[in-house]
C-alpha cells in the first residue's frame, strides 16, 4: 500500500462535534449527527460528523488519501467503515465555534471509502472533567485556556480513505430524493427558511481559500499538508 496524501490539523470540538465535508456540501444532516451520538463517526455521504466526550480542547484530525487503505490499528478504541464524495476535490474540517479549521486538496474529485478509527476520547474527557472540578474548587477559571493546551492527552480521530470512483452525475439522480448534494450557487443565495426535511441550513462562515492558514481561536489550531506524487 501507498499514502498517496495526507492532511492533519487541531480542531476544537465546540459542541461536541466536528464535521468533514466537501466545499460545495453546506447542508448539515440531523440524522448524521444523531447517529454520530452513538457511533462516534457516521455521515451521509458528504458530510462526516466526528463526535467528542467535551467540548473546549482540541483534537487531531488525520486525512490519509492511501492506493489501499491500511488495516485498523491494534490501539485504536473503535472503527468504523465511511465513505465521502467530494466533487470539488476540497474537504473542509470545521468547528461548529470557531468555523473552518482548515481544508485538504484531495489528489482528485470523487468519492473516497475507507474507516475512520479513534483513540484517546475517554482519557481527554476524564482529563477535561477533572481540570473542570479542580478549578470550580479553586475559583481560578481564567486558567482554563491554558489548561486545555497542557493537556497530557490527544483525542485523536483518523480517516484511512481511497478513490474508489468518479462523482455521479447529478442529473442521473432521483428528482424526488432528498438533496445531500448541494446545488452550485453560493451559500447565502438559498431562500431564508427554506429547507429540506432531515436537512438543517449551514450557518457556518465561507471557508477560506485554499491555502489560507487556518483562523486563530482560543487555542491556536495547527495543520499540516502533505501530497505525495504516486511516482515518489
Amino acid at each position: 500500500m501507498e499514502l498517496l496524501a495526507e492532511y492533519s490539523v487541531d480542531a476544537i470540538p465546540g459542541r461536541r462535534f466536528i464535521e468533514i465535508y466537501d466545499a460545495d456540501a453546506y447542508l448539515a444532516d440531523a440524522a448524521s449527527m444523531d447517529a454520530a451520538r452513538q457511533q462516534v463517526v457516521a455521515g451521509n455521504g458528504y458530510h462526516l460528523y466526528l463526535h467528542s466526550l467535551q467540548p473546549d480542547i482540541p483534537a487531531r484530525i488525520d486525512i490519509r488519501i492511501w492506493d489501499t487503505p491500511p488495516s485498523v490499528p491494534t490501539d485504536a478504541e473503535g472503527h468504523t467503515g465511511v465513505t465521502v464524495e467530494s466533487e470539488t476535490g476540497t474537504l473542509v474540517v470545521n468547528q461548529f465555534t470557531y468555523g473552518p479549521a482548515g481544508e485538504m486538496i484531495l489528489p482528485r474529485p470523487g468519492v473516497y471509502e475507507g474507516h475512520a478509527w479513534w483513540a484517546g476520547r475517554q482519557a481527554v474527557r476524564d482529563y477535561h472533567d477533572r481540570v473542570l472540578r479542580d478549578l470550580t474548587a479553586s475559583g481560578q477559571g481564567t486558567r482554563l485556556p491554558d489548561d486545555w493546551r497542557r493537556s497530557p492527552h490527544t483525542e485523536r480521530y483518523v480517516l484511512d480513505l481511497a478513490w474508489i470512483r468518479d462523482s455521479s452525475p447529478l442529473d442521473n439522480e432521483d428528482e424526488d430524493e432528498p438533496a445531500h448534494r448541494p446545488p452550485a450557487s453560493p451559500m447565502h443565495s438559498a431562500s431564508p427558511g427554506a429547507t429540506t426535511p432531515g436537512l438543517i441550513p449551514c450557518l457556518r462562515p465561507p471557508c477560506p481559500p485554499a491555502g489560507t492558514p487556518p483562523p486563530p481561536s482560543a487555542v491556536g489550531p495547527r495543520a499540516s499538508w502533505d501530497l505525495r506524487s504516486s511516482g515518489a
